[in-house]
């Protein structure tokens, strides 16, 4: 037994998280619904990964504040609101630009039962406020990951001063050794889940596939097919944007492969996040950036979420056979762009942002009912470019900081 387990242990993560997709994905079209009994392993895979994140984004954001100057942070926080606020514009654009050319809904009529509640927005001010945590225990308990960033790096500040002030120099000292071991032995619990990882994506995936099926993907296929291959033209624009900075697409890949493959199957951004913190070590970038550049980016930054809101209006714009004209595609990216952040962290986000978009353009609340049928398939494709889009953009950030640490050598 003990041979078998080093034996499991020894095989590369990623050929064993592939294997899983491919047998999760076989077991949900052979037993269909029957799946629903393997719920539990996917919901332990979540539980496992959630229970990591407080201490993984806490201990690794005070380890990188006191690696760093303040004013370092400054700027690298400028340059990740600025990169995630452009991404998603841009997100949106490419959405149109892909569902203008394959025109998906083209032909479809809505029959007018389609109903669906649409869950409030709570708005960017809203947003905003819960930065700053009324009760830091709730903070923690809620998993508010805003206000998680905002209690690090309160006390990672003052962690920082207490080290280079004569009087608490020693203090400081002591607590910073114990908060960079609790941060080692937190990176010790997380290679020990890794193991489980590829059991929770065969019970999510066969589960998803069994409850889904076949007939909701063909009825609905052209507006899936379409936002995948909006998908894939980010994913080419992200690489391009890797090749200009001189990192090498390959290596970034192959770190990227494990949070995307695996935000691809549980469709949480926030789920995945220890695993994509653990990518971003592998790929060299500085954990004074992804210790809040990756926290913050799957609370607000939804590239995803962004292609979703475009090719859905176009969808739905279809439907009723009246297509976006250029005015309206260009108030989907603004509408869109602050929906993204305005949305940030609730249930149902995907929802609430194609609803917000589509009250302002007047399109059928009808058409958002139709959507939910394929919530799940496109709910993947969606969360796994999230993913992919904190990365790519921690990794742009990492690379400007490091040119512009030569230029000034």
């Amino acid at each position: 037994m003990k041979a078998l387990w080093k034996s499991y242990v020894n095989i590369s993560l990623i050929l064993k998280i592939t294997v899983a997709l491919i047998l999760g994905v076989a077991a949900g079209l052979i037993f269909g619904e029957q799946t629903a009994v393997l719920d539990p392993l996917g919901d332990l895979l979540l539980r496992l990964l959630t229970f990591l994140i407080v201490p993984l984004i806490f201990f690794t954001l005070i380890v990188g504040i006191n690696q760093s100057r303040i004013g370092d942070l400054g700027r690298m926080g400028g340059k990740v609101f600025l990169f995630y606020t452009l991404s998603s514009a841009f997100a949106i654009i490419v959405g149109l630009s892909v569902a203008s050319i394959f025109q998906p809904g083209s032909g479809m009529q809505l029959d007018g039962s389609e109903t669906f509640d649409v869950p409030e927005n709570p708005g960017f001010t809203s947003v905003l406020l819960n930065i700053v945590p009324s009760n830091i225990i709730a903070a923690f308990s809620e998993m508010n990951l805003l206000g998680i960033i905002f209690t690090a790096f309160a006390f990672g500040i003052a962690i920082s001063y207490m080290r280079s002030s004569a009087e608490f120099s020693e203090l400081g000292n002591h607590l910073m050794k114990t908060i960079n071991a609790l941060n080692e032995a937190t990176l010790f619990v997380l290679k020990a889940i890794l193991q489980y990882v590829p059991i929770g994506i065969f019970a999510i995936m066969a589960q998803t596939v069994g409850s889904q099926g076949m007939d909701t993907l063909v009825s609905l296929g052209g507006m899936v097919a379409v936002l995948y291959i909006a998908i894939a033209v980010q994913i080419a624009i992200y690489t391009a944007a890797l090749l200009l900075f001189k990192v090498n697409p390959l290596t970034f890949f192959k770190h990227a492969r494990t949070p995307m493959l695996t935000a691809f199957v549980t469709q949480s951004s926030s789920g995945t996040l220890p695993l994509t913190l653990d990518a971003a070590r592998g790929l060299g970038v500085s954990k004074s950036l992804y210790g809040f550049s990756l926290p913050l980016g799957a609370t607000i930054n939804m590239d995803g979420a962004a292609i979703r809101i475009a090719v859905s209006a176009v969808f739905a714009a279809n439907i009723i056979g009246d297509p976006l004209s250029l005015s309206e595609m260009f108030l989907v990216v603004l509408v869109g762009t602050l929906a993204t952040v305005g949305t940030a962290g609730i249930p149902g986000a995907g929802i609430v942002m194609i609803a917000t978009v589509f009250v302002q353009l007047g399109l059928p609340m009808e058409a958002v009912a139709l959507l939910t049928a394929i919530d799940a398939l496109v709910g993947m494709g969606a969360t796994m470019l999230n993913v992919t889009g904190d990365l790519a953009g921690s990794k742009l950030i990492d690379q400007s900081e490091k040119r512009r640490g030569t230029a000034k050598a």
